[in-house]
């Protein structure tokens, strides 16, 4: 098994693709190509960015795919509150909470990674 599918945070990011690819499928056609895609965009960059950090070889890049990955979830989290504001999507106690989660292994794992490369210098 490859190292990121270990990861909670990774594993946690990913039932968020799949939550966010159910949620955007009911979205209006007119969104296809806006709110849909977007979301689906950055739920997805969030695993993937994780997953692409564990396989660097530096501290440093890895950091760097999870500040990204954190980005992202930061967008996808302004991007369901947009969904929310349009009445495209109900409120949802259960993303709401998985998105709170993701933010926080992240965070957490991001964390504990930089004091890693502080201590080593």
């Amino acid at each position: 098994m490859r190292k990121h599918k270990e990861l909670q945070v990774w594993q946690d990011a990913m039932l968020l693709v799949e939550h966010i690819y159910r949620l955007t499928s009911s979205f209006p056609d007119q969104e296809k190509y806006g709110l849909t895609s977007q979301m689906r965009r950055a739920a997805v960059s969030v695993p993937s960015n994780i997953a692409e950090g564990v396989a660097r070889s530096s501290l440093p890049d890895y950091l760097r795919f999870l500040a990204i990955a954190r980005g992202s979830l930061s967008e996808l989290d302004t991007q369901i509150d947009i969904a929310f504001r349009l009445s495209y999507a109900p409120s949802d106690t259960e993303l709401a909470e998985l998105v709170q989660r993701v933010f926080a292994k992240l965070n957490a794992l991001i964390r504990a990674l930089d004091q890693k490369r502080k201590d080593s210098l």
